[in-house]
């Protein structure tokens, strides 16, 4: 366990942001936001009007690697109020043991039905911990949350990958946090 959160620490230091680099980091982020959402809408068309209402969303890209028995990925992305249009950069990280070998591409987006969700989900950071995997097939929102996955209550993740909408979402070990370099004005 101990070395398990040496790991943690060592890419979370990884992901440091120098501040000179920060307006440019900043469009890359909004870049992939734009793309990623033009991506999930064109797989999934009904996650727009399900985004559009929402009190909120968060987009993020992440890249993970898995030798032998540990791994590990890192990420940015960005949160935005919808009421008020904020948006606050951030990171995440996440590490996963057990066996298996290769290289992942995805991008996830959180959607939260609340003002309050998101932000404990900016001010708080997430961590999780196993395995998500659920069928949106509630009688509020029925076929307009197809493709996504309840992760809390109120809370939707649509996971995509280089081959469109996940069947299945997984988010190990994985901790969300403010990035404060990107969030500087």
């Amino acid at each position: 366990m101990r070395a398990l959160s040496l790991l943690f620490a060592l890419v979370l230091a990884a992901c440091a942001t120098s501040p000179e680099k920060a307006p440019e980091a900043r469009a890359e982020i909004d870049k992939m936001e734009k793309d990623t959402l033009a991506k999930l809408y064109s797989v999934q068309p009904s996650a727009k009007g399900v985004v559009d209402r929402a009190a909120g969303y968060a987009v993020f890209s992440n890249f993970g690697m898995k030798i032998l028995v540990a791994g590990s990925g890192s990420g940015e992305g960005v949160a935005l109020n919808r009421k008020t249009s904020e948006r606050t950069y951030m990171k995440m990280a996440e590490l996963q043991a057990g066996l298996g070998m290769g290289a992942k591409k995805f991008q996830v987006v959180f959607v939260f039905d609340s003002t309050e969700q998101l932000d404990a989900f900016i001010n708080q950071g997430w961590e999780y911990g196993g395995q998500t995997t659920a069928a949106a097939t509630t009688g509020e929102k029925g076929g307009a949350m197809q493709g996504a996955t309840s992760v809390a209550p109120g809370i939707w993740m649509y996971q995509l990958t280089e081959k469109g909408l996940a069947l299945e979402a997984t988010v190990k070990g994985t901790k969300y946090w403010k990035d404060e370099e990107l969030n500087k004005t």
